[in-house]
Formats: C-alpha cells, structure tokens, sequence
C-alpha cells in the first residue's frame, strides 16, 4: 500500500496503515470495519495506491473467531532472486524457503514483486497451487509463452512448478503474485458475505441486520467529507 488510512473496527481493533504495510483481516463469524483517509489528504489532496484481497475460509473456518494482524512494512519478508532482478516482498504463505507474516487458514501465497528493466523471474511454485500474477506498474511477460500484459492485467497460470515473469526492457514491472490450493467448495457470495449456501448468506445479512456482528463504536472514526 502507498499512502495513509486509518481504521476502526467493532472488536477494539484500529490504527493507521501506510506505506508498505498490509492490513490482514479475518472476518470469519463476523466483524464490521470502517476506514477512510484521514482529513489532511482530503483537503490538501496526495495520492493513495492499495489492493483489497479477499481469501475464501473452508467452511469448517467460516465462522471463526475474527482476528487482526496490523503488518507493518518491516514484518513483510523481503528476498531476491539469485541475480537479483527481482525483489519480492512476501505477505502471507511459503515462497522459495521464505515464510510471510500473514496468518492462513489454508494453504495459499500472496507477494508483490517488482522486476528491473529487462529482468526474467523463475520462483519456485506448489503444484498443487493455482496462480495468477496481476500487473501494479510496468509491463512485460508472462509464462513460459511470453504473453504480454500489463497494468490492470491478471495472468492465470496452468499447471506447473514454477512461475515465470519478465520485465520489459525500459522499464521495470511490479506485479501481485496470488494463488493456493484449492478448497473445492461451493460458493454462495453477496455483497461483503461469502458463504457456501443460499441458506448461510441469508442467516448471515440476518445477523448483520440483528446487530449480532457488534458496531464500531459511536464515538469511533468517520468518514470526513468536508466540512
């Protein structure tokens, strides 16, 4: 993330998260959050740059205790490629003997990568993984078939043990790499509820609606809109 949010949430959690630093929450049986930039930058204006993730829970997590993990920049675990083309910050799971800060309920990897001009990545990957790298900033190519992609663009790797990305020449290129095993469960989602039946998103807009997922406090944060 590039910027400044601060956040609130109904279990006690809050603070500020900024450069670099990733905000991991598990919802499992429910949590409500708030966040929002804080005055200054409203005001005076400045950029703000982050990914909102969402990870699936098997269902036999659905509906665990919530839980927060505030990782600041330092705590994410930074490696390079032999050559040292490639830096990677790795958030969460296990990449290349290394292993990110961010607590998972199954196996999965979530890292950010950034490529130096003209730089060719080959990590290690999971077989048993999906994968999928999507383009940050920069262009260039991935896979072993040289596709091209680019800023918003998301590459969906087949089978294979590892991943393969190249930068372009005149400039380098940052990507989101993403993937674990699967859970092989059914889906049922809408709007911020993901569950695995019609009949559990229902009992969860319920307890939503019934107040059972707690509130931010009355004197918490809010959104500034001006004054």
């Amino acid at each position: 993330m590039d910027g400044t949010f601060i956040h609130q949430d109904s279990h006690g959690g809050g603070g500020v998260i900024t450069d670099g630093d990733t905000q991991w929450m598990t919802a499992g049986g429910g949590i409500l959050h708030i966040e929002t930039p804080p005055e200054s930058m409203v005001i005076q204006g400045g950029l703000f740059h982050g990914l909102q993730i969402w990870v699936n829970l098997p269902a036999r997590n659905k509906m665990i205790p919530p839980a927060y993990q505030n990782l600041d920049s330092h705590l994410v675990k930074l490696f390079t490629t032999p050559d040292a083309g490639t830096l990677i910050r790795l958030i969460a799971g296990d990449l290349g003997g290394v292993t990110g800060p961010g607590s998972t309920h199954t196996p999965i990897v979530i890292a950010h990568a950034t490529l130096s001009p003209g730089a060719r990545m080959v990590l290690p990957w999971n077989p048993k993984f999906n994968a999928l790298a999507h383009g940050l900033k920069g262009s260039g190519f991935a896979g072993t078939e040289h596709l091209a992609m680019g800023v918003g663009q998301t590459v969906v790797y087949g089978t294979g043990d590892t991943i393969t990305l190249e930068a372009s020449s005149h400039e380098p290129l940052d990507v989101i790499l993403m993937g674990g095993q699967p859970i092989g469960e059914p889906v049922e989602q809408y709007g911020p509820f993901v569950m695995n039946t019609r009949q559990e998103l229902q009992q969860a807009f319920d307890d939503y609606q019934r107040g059972r997922l707690g509130v931010v406090p009355p004197n918490g944060i809010q959104p500034f809109r001006g004054r």
